[in-house]
């Protein structure tokens, strides 16, 4: 029965994909029993905590006199959350005064490179990846789970190169906790201090993990002085901050630190709400040649299923599948649970917010989803008159192209430039050389080779693609061939002068001349600057040079010699001749 008044037009109210039953009756402004009725008339059994789907709420409200409207399309200004929406939205959930229940807390593993985040995250999840990485760099960021006292913690890789602060830093946004590694043998160095500043900035809670203490030349005081310089105050120095001493490599003080972490997560009560939709950031993402775009992803808050539909930045899709950390197929993923999810059209971009969307805001997101290459346009006559390197760059992950990227715009010259026509991730295809030829571009692959079509393609069209698996190769490779562009510098090394004493011939374009070494020595070959009065009248070549009649390659100071000099300028006695050489070198940024 609708309960409109006849010729009233249903009341719009805005329903989210899933709702429970108490959640929409008072979205309604109904009594909870006349939905709960209102739902039995139509075979649905319900109590007030279990949760309907968008569609069957859409039914039961038009039967009660609504019309129900997607929650994010009601209302005007709806845009997709981004990371600090979402950070944002978390920390007004953790203040509100709704009882929540608790969730595992995020933990990002910070510090230096070589100080060991890599060998404690192996110990942590009893895995072996250290050894695996290109370089002895961890270059990519993901997200394990462990169990402590029955507690899981999930934990976030970052790296600690210093070509991926701004990884580090998206890591530090989306913990709660940081562990700052340090090692016993090697102290707070540049990276850790960078860390430091970063914690600071964000508030994060901290504690400190001392590692490598096996080590022979450990000196664990030392570090803790250092700490205290750069305000890190450990409880032992007077301060709140918890510390442990640990040998990952030998699995020594790893369960003080698990304890220090459920401790933390005690005190700090982090909590979310797992009946709402979902939102997760995007850690990575990147083309598989089976399964289409994969995205790792950690959950905030609320829970993705399997079959919901999904936009995240520009990106969207219906979740397939869904994987936990150890690739094991799950159905959802809650609060602070990593998943990959399978089902994206597009592979969406790092940091973006992947949010549940009704089916009115999926087919949306398809309307405005234009798939155009990353177009290149020249800039104007004389706008910017660098010799430009253009390139199109194609990555395994977002990750490297994040990382990728940062260094090659630190690359800065006056006279040539770097000039990116694209980035993607996934293998060089047959557009991607066809896009290269186009622009006289080079395609520079990170951790992906080409297809056998695109190889073809680019021999017959002369592209150029270069593959390498450790990026500062790549950013190596990409300065060489910038350096290409430069011109040569000539660079003039000055050997000595001679007073002209005599001039015993003169031809159309050389002369027999003999003179006395003022200054240093004159060599065979060389070229010759003739000064007269202080000032350069001419240049020529000294073809031959002889010492007592006898051809010599040098003369050297104080000695007299004589030389056939070639040029359009002619010596006189009294000029002195400048000799010295030139040679071409290729610059170097």
């Amino acid at each position: 029965m609708n309960e409109t008044t006849q010729g009233e037009a249903p009341k719009p109210v805005a329903i989210p994909t899933t709702i429970t039953v108490k959640d929409f009756s008072d979205r309604l402004e109904l009594p909870v029993g006349r939905v709960i009725t209102e739902l039995m008339k139509n075979g649905i059994l319900a109590t007030i905590n279990e949760e309907i789907d968008f569609e069957t709420a859409s039914v039961i409200a038009s039967d009660l006199g609504f019309e129900a409207v997607a929650a994010e399309e009601a209302g005007s200004g709806d845009k997709p959350l981004d990371l600090e929406g979402l950070l944002a939205l978390c920390a007004k959930e953790k203040d509100s005064d709704r009882k929540l229940p608790a969730r595992a807390p995020i933990v990002t593993i910070l510090g230096h490179v070589d100080h060991g985040k890599t060998t404690l995250l192996d110990t942590l999840r009893k895995a072996s990846v250290a050894s695996g990485e290109a370089g002895g760099i961890t270059q990519h960021l993901g997200t394990y789970q462990v169990k402590k006292r029955g507690k899981l913690i999930t934990f976030i890789d970052t790296p600690g190169h210093e070509a991926f602060s701004a990884m580090r830093k998206r890591g530090v946004s989306i913990a709660d906790i940081a562990i700052l590694v340090v090692a016993a043998d090697d102290g707070i160095q540049k990276q850790t201090k960078e860390v430091i500043t970063y914690l600071k900035e964000r508030g994060l809670p901290v504690i400190v993990a001392i590692n490598k203490i096996d080590k022979p030349d450990a000196n664990i005081p030392r570090v803790k002085q250092e700490l205290a310089e750069n305000d890190i105050l450990i409880e032992e120095y007077g301060g709140k901050i918890l510390s442990s001493e640990i040998s990952a490599k030998q699995n020594i003080g790893i369960d003080s630190l698990l304890e220090n972490i459920v401790l933390l997560t005690d005190v700090e009560e982090f909590v979310a709400d797992p009946k709402r939709d979902g939102l997760a950031v995007v850690l990575e993402a990147h083309l598989d040649k089976q399964k289409g775009p994969v995205a790792t992803v950690l959950v905030r808050t609320g829970t993705l299923k399997v079959g919901q539909d999904v936009i995240a930045g520009s990106a969207f899709g219906r979740i397939r599948r869904m994987e936990d950390y150890t690739g094991k197929s799950i159905e959802t993923a809650t609060p602070s649970v990593p998943a990959v999810i399978y089902g994206f059209h597009d592979a969406p971009q790092t940091n973006d917010v992947v949010q549940v969307a009704s089916g009115k805001s999926a087919a949306r997101a398809r309307s405005q989803a234009v798939v155009t290459a990353k177009g290149f346009k020249s800039k104007a006559e004389g706008e910017d008159e660098r010799k430009k390197l253009s390139y199109i760059l194609k990555a395994d992950v977002q990750g490297s192209l994040e990382a990728i990227g940062q260094i090659l715009g630190t690359i800065v010259s006056d006279e040539v430039a770097l000039e990116e026509i694209s980035s993607d991730v996934g293998a060089v295809t047959e557009s991607d050389v066809k896009m290269a030829a186009g622009a006289d571009a080079v395609i520079f692959a990170f951790n992906v080779e080409p297809t056998p079509v695109a190889k073809r393609l680019a021999e017959k069209n002369g592209v150029s693609i270069e593959t390498f698996n450790i990026i500062y190769k790549l950013v190596d490779r990409a300065k060489e061939r910038l350096a290409d562009l430069l011109p040569p510098e000539t660079v003039r090394t000055d050997h000595g002068l001679l007073s002209v004493l005599a001039v015993f011939k003169t031809g159309k374009r050389d002369q027999i001349i003999g003179g006395r070494v003022s200054e240093g020595k004159i060599l065979r070959n060389s070229l010759i600057e003739i000064r007269r009065g202080g000032e350069v009248i001419g240049q020529g070549k000294l073809l031959n040079l002889q010492q007592n009649k006898q051809n010599v390659d040098e003369v050297g100071q104080g000695n007299e010699c004589g030389l056939v000099f070639e040029g359009g300028e002619k010596v006189q006695v009294g000029d002195t001749l400048a000799c010295y050489k030139e040679e071409t070198r290729r610059r170097t940024l």
